[in-house]
């Protein structure tokens, strides 16, 4: 089976199929390994708000994941409802190719917010820290996760393309899913996809 994703940040490029290759392993390891084809990226708000560019994506992410393949958009969410804008995209893009598997996932408010969900297991690691002692962890509130996550780095930086991957990697998926719903709604949304296809 093949994966063909559209994301709209570059560190998302590098961290996704790391993200579904760690999901693959957690939830479905009895199945095949799909083939996570390099994620398109877009602009978010051109993808959205022109039919041209939406059409365009869909189309090259329809013929990246073949037949039997599927087509997973992961953006994030900022100030926009998860659920609302996601049913909005998933609407359109079946319309666009009702031929192929379709999931639309919007992380609440950023990929970021992930990691913050998962940050007891973050401690300690990429120059990261986290007193749980002292913090309690409301992952998808934060506006600005990135922010969040550079005051907590002893840099006092935070790169999506050096560290979002870095991150990825290390990163408790159960913690996540334990305090993520957006997270809870791609782990799901892998599990459905993973199940029908394979």
């Amino acid at each position: 089976m093949n994966i063909a994703c559209i994301v709209e940040g570059q560190g998302e490029v590098k961290a996704l199929p790391i993200l579904l290759r760690r999901l693959h392993q957690w939830k479905t390891p009895t199945f095949s390994y799909p083939t996570i084809q390099e994620p398109i990226r877009v602009k978010r708000n051109q993808f959205i708000n022109k039919n041209e560019e939406f059409n365009r994506y869909l189309q090259l992410a329809s013929m990246k994941c073949r037949d039997k393949g599927w087509i997973l958009i992961l953006f994030d969410a900022d100030d926009d409802c998860p659920a609302k804008l996601g049913n909005t995209i998933l609407t359109r893009a079946q319309e666009c190719v009702p031929h192929r598997s379709i999931s639309v996932v919007l992380a609440n408010r950023e990929f970021e917010a992930w990691f913050i969900a998962s940050a007891k297991s973050l401690d300690g690691k990429n120059n990261f820290t986290f007193d749980e002692e002292k913090e309690t962890i409301i992952a998808e509130e934060p506006r600005d996760a990135k922010g969040w996550i550079k005051k907590h780095m002893s840099t006092n930086s935070y790169g999506e393309t050096t560290d979002q991957a870095i991150f990825t990697k290390e990163m408790d998926l159960q913690q996540a899913f334990d305090n993520s719903r957006s997270f809870r709604k791609l782990c799901s949304e892998w599990e459905k996809q993973i199940n029908k296809l394979s």
